[in-house]
Order: C-alpha cells, then sequence, then structure tokens
C-alpha cells in the first residue's frame, strides 16, 4: 500500500510525552490525525482548517507538480499548551519511477471552543515553502555523449540540425516538390558535403505514396541558409529545427557521419537526473529541496581513424574532378578506418561501399589463390605468360600485348600476365572461384551497422568463358572499393576479419565462409610483396614501409578504371583505391602512395 496509518505512531509518541496516563480533555492530537489523513486522501476540508481553499489548492499544486503516485503520513509528536499545539510529522511521496521523497514538517493547530483546527500556512506541506510555492519534480537533464573515432577525436557533438518535411496536403504536386528538394539539396551539397542528396524521380515516387506531414531529409544546420535561398518558396515544404548530432567537422566523411548520427542517437542520451524544486505560480524555481544527479551515457566509438580519413581525402584532392574513393580497413580487427570519396563520387552516392565495377587485375589476388590451393602451384612455379592465348576461342591478351615466355607464377603475378591467370581460372571447376572469393569476403552480403555495403559478385562460371575472363577481373566479376579492401585485409590477416564500424554493434554476414588455407596465404602474400619491390607494377612507390598489393586496369567501353588493393603491415592497415575512368593502374598507385606518404607526415 502507498499509505501507512497514522493512528498507531501518534498514540505512542503521545504516550511518550505525556506523564499521566488520562488523555487530557480538548487533546489535539485527534485534529492532527484527522488532518494528515485528509492529506493523504487529497481531502481538505473547513472542518480541518482555517484556510481550506488555499490549503486544498497548495495540496493539488504540490501533489500535481510532483506528478506524485500517493502520500503516506505519519504522525511522530503533538506539543500542546493551553489552546495551541504543535504537531510533528513525516512526509512520504510516491514518485514516478520508483522515486520518493520523504522529510518531516511541522504545522500549529488552535482550539476554537471545543474544536481544534490547523493554522494553514504552505509550510504545513514542505517546511520550505512560503505563500504562492508549491513542491515540482524536474527532470535534470544528462549532458550529451560524443561519437568519438578510433584514434581519440571527437567526430560528433550535440547541435542543431533541420528537417525538410513536407506537407502533402499543401504541396503543388509530388514532382514539383521533388524537384525543388532534390535541387535545393544538390546546391546545398555545393556548400556542405553533409548536406544529402535526394534522386528527384525516387523522391518523386515517395510523395506520391505519401501522407500527411512527411519527412525527407536532415540539413546541417550550416547549410540552411543555401537550401532555403535554392528552394525558394515551394508550397508545402517547410524547414523544422531539432537537436541533433552534428558533424564536428563538416567536410569529414559527410556521409558515414551522417548514418551514424542517427544509429546512434538514442545511445547518447544517458539517464536524465531529477530534482524537487520550491517554485511559485509561473514555474520559476526558488530553491532545490533534494537531487539526484543525471548519468550521463558513455561517448560512442567507431572504427574510423580521424588521422587515416583524412590522409585518403587529403590524397584524393589532386583528382577532385574525377570520381575517385580510397576504402581503408584494419586487417587485426576488421575496422573501417577510412572512407573517402572525391565530390564527382559523392554526387553518385555511396560507390566506395556499394558501387560495382570491374576489377581488373586486382582479382589476380583470388584467381592467384585459386592456382595455389586448387591447382598445387607455388610462387616458383613455372606458368606460361605469352603476349596472347586463344581459350576456348577468346583471345586474351597482356598489356599492351607484352609477353613473357614461361615465368615463375610470383613473376608473373609481379607483372599481371592476363594469359597466365585466365588459362588458371579456365582450368577450375564450375564454382571454385566464387566459393573462393567468399572466404576472402567478396559476394558475401554484410550488414554493417552505420554503413551500407555491397562487397560485390563472382560468376559460377558453368560456361568455360565466364571462368576465362573472370581469373583477370573482367567478364562478370564486379567489386566495390569496399570489397577489394576486405581481400587485402584477408590476406593481410591470414582469416577473413568481420568489419564493422560502430563498436557494439553487431555485423551479420549471409554466410559463415570456410576458412583460407594458412600455407597459401604465406605464399599468396610474397606474390603481392613482388607486385610492389623491383619491377613490380607498383615497384616505384615513395612511401616507406612493408607495402605489398596488385594492381589492375579493367577495361570498359569507353576507357578503363585504375585499381590498387594491398596492405601496409608496418600499421595494420589495408586498402583500396579506385579511379574510375582512370586509365592505367599508375592512377591509383600514385593516389594510394600519397595517402600512405599523408600517414606518414603529421598534419599540417
Amino acid at each position: 500500500m502507498l499509505r501507512r496509518s497514522v493512528a498507531g505512531v501518534a498514540v505512542v509518541a503521545l504516550a511518550a510525552s505525556i506523564s499521566s496516563c488520562t488523555p487530557r480533555p480538548n487533546d489535539a492530537e485527534p485534529a492532527a490525525t484527522a488532518f494528515l489523513k485528509a492529506l493523504e486522501e487529497r481531502e481538505v476540508n473547513a472542518s480541518l482548517t482555517d484556510d481550506a481553499s488555499a490549503a486544498e489548492s497548495s495540496l493539488n499544486e504540490t501533489w500535481g507538480g510532483l506528478q506524485a503516485e500517493g502520500l503516506s503520513a505519519s504522525l511522530l509528536s503533538v506539543n500542546q499548551e493551553d489552546n495551541l499545539a504543535t504537531a510533528t510529522y513525516e512526509l512520504h511521496w510516491d514518485l514516478p519511477r520508483e522515486r520518493d521523497l520523504t522529510y518531516t514538517a511541522q504545522m500549529t493547530l488552535t482550539q476554537s471552543g471545543d474544536n481544534w483546527g490547523v493554522r494553514w500556512q504552505p509550510s504545513v506541506l514542505h517546511p520550505r515553502l512560503g505563500a504562492n510555492q508549491h513542491l515540482e519534480l524536474r527532470a535534470v537533464a544528462p549532458s550529451q555523449a560524443s561519437v568519438v573515432s578510433s584514434d581519440g577525436v571527437e567526430l560528433l557533438t550535440p547541435g542543431t540540425a533541420y528537417r525538410v518535411l513536407v506537407d502533402t496536403d499543401q504541396m503543388r504536386s509530388a514532382g514539383a516538390a521533388a524537384a525543388g528538394i532534390s535541387r535545393a539539396l544538390g546546391s546545398a551539397h555545393e556548400t556542405d558535403r553533409g548536406v544529402p542528396l535526394r534522386d528527384e524521380e525516387g523522391l518523386t515516387r515517395e510523395l506520391e505514396g505519401a501522407s500527411g506531414t512527411y519527412s525527407v531529409a536532415v540539413v546541417p544546420a550550416p547549410a540552411r541558409d543555401a537550401f532555403e535561398a535554392a528552394l525558394g518558396a515551394e508550397p508545402g515544404v517547410r524547414l523544422n529545427e531539432e537537436a541533433a548530432m552534428v558533424n564536428a567537422q563538416p567536410d569529414f566523411a559527410p556521409d558515414i557521419m551522417a548514418r551514424v548520427g542517427e544509429l546512434v542517437r538514442d545511445d547518447l542520451q544517458g539517464d536524465s537526473g531529477w530534482s524537487v524544486d520550491v517554485v511559485n505560480e509561473n514555474g520559476a524555481s526558488y530553491e532545490e529541496i533534494t537531487r539526484e544527479d543525471p548519468a550521463p551515457a558513455p561517448a560512442v566509438h567507431i572504427s574510423l581513424d580521424h588521422r587515416v580519413q583524412r590522409a585518403a581525402e587529403r590524397a584524393l584532392e589532386p583528382v577532385a574532378g574525377q570520381q575517385a574513393m580510397i576504402v581503408a580497413i584494419r586487417p587485426s580487427t576488421g575496422g573501417i578506418l577510412a572512407v573517402a570519396q572525391t565530390p564527382a563520387a559523392d554526387a553518385e552516392g555511396n560507390l566506395a561501399t556499394m558501387g560495382q565495377y570491374p576489377p581488373g587485375s586486382t582479382f589476380k589476388i583470388l584467381t592467384a589463390f585459386a592456382g595455389l590451393t586448387k591447382l598445387g602451384l607455388v610462387p616458383g612455379s613455372p606458368v606460361p605468360c605469352p603476349g596472347t592465348m586463344n581459350i576456348f576461342g577468346r583471345t586474351v591478351t597482356n598489356y599492351a600485348g607484352f609477353g613473357l615466355g614461361t615465368v615463375p607464377l610470383e613473376t608473373a603475378f609481379a607483372r599481371s600476365c592476363n594469359t597466365t591467370f585466365a588459362d588458371i581460372s579456365t582450368k577450375l571447376a564450375p564454382g571454385e572461384l566464387k566459393a573462393l572469393g567468399k572466404q576472402f569476403g567478396l559476394g558475401l552480403d554484410m550488414e554493417i551497422p552505420g554503413v551500407e555495403t555491397i562487397t560485390g559478385s563472382i560468376p559460377e562460371g558453368e560456361e568455360p568463358l565466364d571462368r576465362t575472363e573472370a581469373g583477370y577481373g573482367q567478364g562478370l566479376d564486379l567489386a566495390s572499393p569496399f570489397g577489394m579492401a576486405l581481400v587485402s585485409a584477408t590476406a593481410a590477416r591470414g582469416t577473413l576479419p568481420v568489419p564493422f564500424l560502430v563498436q557494439g554493434e553487431q555485423t551479420n554476414l549471409s554466410e559463415d565462409p570456410a576458412p583460407v588455407d594458412p600455407q597459401a596465404i604465406d605464399e599468396l602474400r610474397q606474390l603481392m610483396a613482388a607486385v610492389t619491390g623491383p619491377g613490380g607494377t607498383a615497384g616505384g612507390l615513395s612511401a616507406g614501409g612493408d607495402i605489398r598489393g596488385k594492381t589492375g586496369e579493367a577495361e570498359i567501353n569507353g576507357g578503363s578504371h585504375a585499381w590498387f588493393t594491398g596492405y601496409r603491415v608496418d600499421d595494420d592497415i589495408a586498402f583500396a583505391t579506385l579511379v574510375v575512368l582512370g586509365g592505367g593502374s599508375e592512377a591509383a598507385v600514385a593516389v594510394t602512395d600519397r595517402m600512405l606518404l599523408n600517414l606518414d607526415t603529421p598534419a599540417p
């Protein structure tokens, strides 16, 4: 029960204070007891006090202000002299969420004729209450936590953003609203890359199926003016200010940070504290009676490394007019260290993690591993590397038609012989290359909280020609930079690292691939070291350290994509760089080299 009886306690207290065993006539104790019971039941009336109206009003204001769920009163003592008495008692309020407030108070009773009544004053409810005051329960908000990078830099902090809302009953049409919003977001994105982009056609379909007020996007506060200027007076479209986690550095991985902010928003709130205050009729607080401090949430840590991300972003600056991107992963943990894109790539979406491109010769990492594990090859095995090779009617040609004759597998890998690896993949059974790719993460579907990814796909290879083209990263092979970074991270680690972005969030894989062969991994590492060694296709790197990798040039109609993927042993970083239509792999090697040099040089 929320109440407890006051009568027994009152009798004991009264007996201790009276020397005679015979009660005095006109004792004040019954009146005090009756008044306390009336407080418990919120039923104070004129028979109990000299100002029932004020007492009832004050009681109700305090009861409501405390959001009280119950009140228990215990009479402790009554001191009486002639027609004046002072009663001391304890009040225990039951408050929401199993909180409570307990204290002692006093009231004065006076006798008129044979009757005792309480002289009303606000202090009857609490010793600190004065005229026109009541008690009130107030929440004490915790300080909001931040999102911190893996190297300790604060990335997201509490701030303000603006949500783009559409009143579907007020818009001219779905198409008109979508066109205006898409145009305004694009214009604002030019000033702040944290502004999301929305496709006009897709947004039109959304608005056609929406009703009432529909949320479209969230615009960072610094971009509000640019958005409004580009939007103009579009009927039914408005901005609503709201609290949000904002990017402390607006140009830092804007798309990733926006997704992280939405994902961890509730995890950053912490637990509110509470206080009971003396407040006036206008709600102004005079005094804090009691307080329980809030418990702030701990900072949320994400795997992005501020130093690596910045190094990658600076490395892309010389190719800002092209679609280019870098993904970096920590092989030892699977933490995603960097996802960097040029503005030209940003305009097309999340290309670094979801774009699908033929991987070119970077795919030879997997073909070589298949040769090591399925065909009994070793790095020193002699393999053919003619300038051209006719395989099931498909003429495979090396870059610029170069030929080496018969050479060790290590040399064919370092010089990137298409003919060698087309021959190896053709000899595989259907499905073998596809299954092996999944051991390195390529072709696996992944649900990674905070980031959307598509690793890539490898054909089953039922037809020999499909296997032929797949061996050197052409035909039906597709990969994202994220997927190829995961391939290199697996080579570096020796097992597939499960990638993650937000610490504590679970990544789900579509299946659990078989483990890779440890001996073959050591041999693969030897092959990748030859690529960056003297005579290899990436032998001219300026960055220091033990760097191993594979270059690639993926031919498409209208040009070719430049690729470079690999890892640096010294700082536990695997990477994949893609310059769309960048030509030869030299372009991707140069971008990667700049990133690694940036990591070796303190930022300005």
